[in-house]
């Protein structure tokens, strides 16, 4: 069975995943405890950065693993996975 690029890093991914989540409960505490704006803004903006690192960390995976591994082998997978990557790569700018 062949695995995705992040499989190495699988776990540190979860606990970050995880973590990020708690941000995500914790945002919605403060929301709900009517905490001041900037303060959830501050919140929001870490816990974004957290979601962009996590989402570099797998397109760097991707990169060097599927994509790598398509282009050594050629053909048309290989043009699939670097359309693919570059798709990616342009709705990680936009957002």
């Amino acid at each position: 069975m062949q695995h995705h690029g992040y499989i190495e890093d699988k776990d540190a991914y979860l606990r970050r995943l995880r973590r990020i989540e708690g941000q995500a409960r914790g945002l919605q505490r403060m929301v709900d405890e009517e905490e001041y704006c900037i303060d959830i803004l501050t919140q929001i903006s870490a816990m974004t950065k957290a979601l962009e690192s996590v989402a570099l960390g797998l397109l760097d995976d991707h990169l060097s693993h599927c994509v790598v591994d398509a282009a050594a082998a050629g053909g048309p997978e290989a043009d699939r996975k670097i359309k693919e990557a570059s798709a990616a790569i342009a709705r990680l700018v936009r957002s």
